[in-house]
């Protein structure tokens, strides 16, 4: 029968250390990404200011899906940010926030389909169905994901909760 490894303080301390140094790249990655995404968000919003400006003059319905697609570009952005901010404070990764992130480029993906489908003068039958799949397989998604949020909110609220406002 083999004797049970005993760990020396010696190497205690070097997993100690490697553990350490692990977390300090891993914080500094956070903080990076943390910067990056704050800089597009940013600059999204920048340029859906401007759009939101050419959309008013334009009266052109497809700028203003143009500047929905900016907006919740943004907003999946800042999902992202907060997923980011949760990582680097509790070093773990939640759930919620790329459900939630999936669920807004869902919704995104149905306004810019529906948006091209309504600047088509004539639609052949085949893209018609087509778009339809489309349509219906993004509203399942969406109803999937929505489901799968009720059932982690319902799971966890008390984690769900300090995860999400906190």
């Amino acid at each position: 029968m083999a004797e049970p490894l005993t760990e020396t303080a010696s190497e205690r301390g070097v997993r100690k250390a490697v553990s350490t140094g692990f977390s300090a790249v891993q914080d500094f990655v956070y903080v990076a990404l943390g910067v990056l995404l704050s800089v597009a968000a940013g600059l999204l919003l920048v340029q859906a200011a401007v759009a939101i400006l050419a959309a008013a003059q334009a009266r052109d319905v497809r700028a203003v899906v143009n500047v929905l697609d900016r907006v919740l570009l943004a907003l999946m952005i800042a999902e992202l940010l907060y997923t980011v901010q949760v990582s680097f404070r509790e070093h773990a990764l939640m759930p919620q926030p790329f459900l939630l992130v999936a669920l807004i480029a869902a919704v995104r993906r149905i306004l810019v389909v529906t948006a091209e489908f309504s600047a088509q003068t004539r639609l052949q039958d085949e893209a018609f169905r087509q778009v339809m799949w489309e349509l219906m397989l993004l509203t399942a998604l969406i109803v999937v994901l929505v489901g799968a949020l009720v059932i982690l909110q319902r799971s966890a609220p008390e984690r769900a909760a300090r995860s999400h406002h906190g």
